[in-house]
């Protein structure tokens, strides 16, 4: 019979088994997804995340006895650094929350609980640019909601406390679909979502003391073919009105009273959004974003001398590109700085796949390539180490895929010494644009805002294969057929590659496309790609046709239009 306490052992054990039973349904998670592309990321990433924060949880239980703080830090600092993917991100904001609250106590109630929970969601949310509802941070809210009304409603049993948020947390998740419309039509659910339950699900059985058996259920497999999950991302589809998240702290010369808090506040919400205005004693934090960093600068300095400044962009755009490597693969170096030469003033890191992609990387000037794909995207600590291994006092990160900006702007807030800059590129294309657009003359401020233009100008389709039925963007789709995926959807579907590619680009091409690159994959042979080249050329005259050698898997061509 399960405790009514809930201590440092207790929570450790709840955390491991939560991680555990994730891991044994990441496969079932990875098949989980809106398009029937051959991957799955979503499980994958929310594992590798869990897990790296398990991993130092296990260390302390090892040592024996375990305390509160020291587990809290643990389990945040570990999801932190392991962070991959948006869904690994937002997972692990979820802990670093929950963790704020929970180390201040040697034992968890209802009611410590109830505050972790509304804190884990609030920490979520300000980690998205522009969250939508119908993923996982929908559900975690639901979670929180009905933790909060059993709190207060007076519940002390611990048990009937997180059965019932379990019960309330999945039927949130069953109307997912219900909150995206992609998912309505897929007839889907939200993957992170069933991710973040499963985690949940394995905590509170090992809160009963259960004898838990992670393998997924017959029943539970076949449902899965019946109402599979989806991992779109929806928030990172969001147009985004102010692109640019400003922090700093202001270190006030004068008495700081509310009334002048209010007319701060009121002058940011003119300039921008997502504001968080902290006060304390001589010290006000601040959070804005906003498409003019200076106006909200100029305004501060009337306080006080300014500290801690951080400005990043945080645009996200929708582009999935599939890559599987091995679990423990790590970051390739291309041409790190010797140590015992200068501090360079600018540096590149860039997330690449495929030898012929490298090379072209390698040639624009890249200091280190992390090769990733969307079945194992880089992590926070990949960044790290390799913004370690860059000898310069700025490096520009090109992440190359919408699913890698999350860890990549969640390392740079964790480096002090160097000026990152996340360029927001969300497909290789988008990264050769950006690089080949830098100017060294320029300074890193119109270099940044050149290079945010142009991969803006960049339109990026793929092909792939679909591996299984399904019915997308009012296109039937069934397994083994052909598709043609764009910016913002399946551009074209078929049985004849040729057809399919040529249809993809006939759907990115307009009137203001004057080149067409063609970087052909490890499983087409130059003899083929050449004809498509031929083929793409006779049709579109007046455009420039360059065909590259690209060697990346699962795609069969990256094609991108300017």
């Amino acid at each position: 019979m399960a405790s009514n306490i809930i201590d440092a052992k207790m929570l450790a054990k709840m955390f491991l088994a939560g991680a555990k039973n994730l891991e044994c349904k990441k496969e079932w998670i990875n098949e989980l997804n809106v398009f029937p592309v051959p991957d799955g990321d979503t499980g994958t990433n929310m594992t590798l995340t869990i897990m790296s924060a398990a991993k130092e949880v296990a260390a302390l239980n090892n040592m024996g006895d375990i305390d509160m703080p020291a587990l809290c830090k643990a389990i945040s600092s570990g999801s932190l650094r392991g962070a991959r993917g948006n869904s690994g991100v937002i997972l692990s904001q979820l802990f670093r929350g929950f963790t704020k609250v929970v180390k201040e106590h040697t034992e968890l109630t209802v009611p410590v609980l109830a505050e972790a929970f509304e804190k884990a969601v609030e920490t979520a949310y300000k980690a998205v640019m522009k969250p939508k509802e119908g993923t996982i941070l929908t559900v975690a809210k639901g979670a929180a909601e009905k933790a909060k009304e059993l709190a207060d409603a007076g519940c002390e049993d611990l048990s009937e406390f997180m059965n019932q948020i379990i019960l309330h947390a999945d039927d949130v998740l069953s109307k997912t679909p219900d909150m995206l419309p992609v998912l309505k039509q897929a007839g889907v659910v939200d993957s992170g979502g069933q991710g973040l339950m499963q985690v949940l699900k394995g905590a509170y059985d090992a809160y009963l003391g259960k004898e838990i058996d992670f393998s997924l259920s017959e029943e539970a497999a076949a449902h899965a073919q019946k109402n599979v999950s989806g991992n779109f991302d929806a928030q990172a589809n969001a147009d985004i009105k102010f692109g640019y998240c400003t922090e700093f702290i202001i270190m006030l010369n004068k008495v700081f009273n509310i009334k002048m808090e209010m007319d701060f506040k009121e002058y940011l919400e003119s300039i921008g959004d997502s504001i968080v205005v902290v006060a304390d004693d001589d010290v006000v934090k601040v959070h804005v974003h906003t498409n003019d960093p200076g106006l909200a600068i100029q305004k501060a300095l009337k306080y006080g001398a300014l500290s801690n400044m951080k400005i990043d962009n945080m645009r996200l755009e929708h582009q999935e590109k599939l890559f599987k490597m091995s679990q423990n693969q790590e970051a390739e170096e291309i041409a790190a700085v010797p140590a015992e030469e200068p501090k360079k003033e600018v540096g590149f890191i860039a997330v690449s796949v495929g030898e012929g992609i490298n090379e072209i990387f390698k040639g624009l000037g890249v200091d280190y390539l992390i090769e990733g794909g969307q079945t194992m995207n880089p992590s926070t600590e990949d960044m790290l180490n390799a913004i370690e291994k860059v000898n310069a006092e700025n490096i520009f990160i090109l992440p190359n895929n919408k699913n890698i900006i999350l860890a990549a702007n969640q390392a740079q807030t964790l480096v002090e010494d160097k000026n990152i800059i996340v360029i927001p590129t969300k497909t290789v294309p988008q990264g050769i644009t950006a690089i080949i657009n830098y100017v060294p003359d320029l300074a890193i401020e119109e270099n940044t805002e050149t290079m945010m233009a142009e991969i803006n100008n960049v339109s990026t389709g793929q092909v792939t294969y679909a591996v299984r039925d399904t019915m997308i963007d009012d296109k039937e789709i069934k397994q083994g057929d052909f598709m043609g995926i764009g910016d913002k959807g399946i551009l074209s579907v078929g049985n004849a590659m040729m057809d399919v590619t040529v249809g993809m680009i006939d759907e990115m091409v307009n009137d203001d496309t004057e080149l067409i690159s063609i970087y052909y994959g490890s499983d087409i042979t130059e003899k083929d790609a050449e004809e498509l080249r031929a083929e793409v050329e006779k049709k579109y005259a007046s455009c420039d046709v360059e065909l590259q050698y690209g060697g990346q898997p699962i795609y069969y061509y990256i094609v991108s239009a300017e």
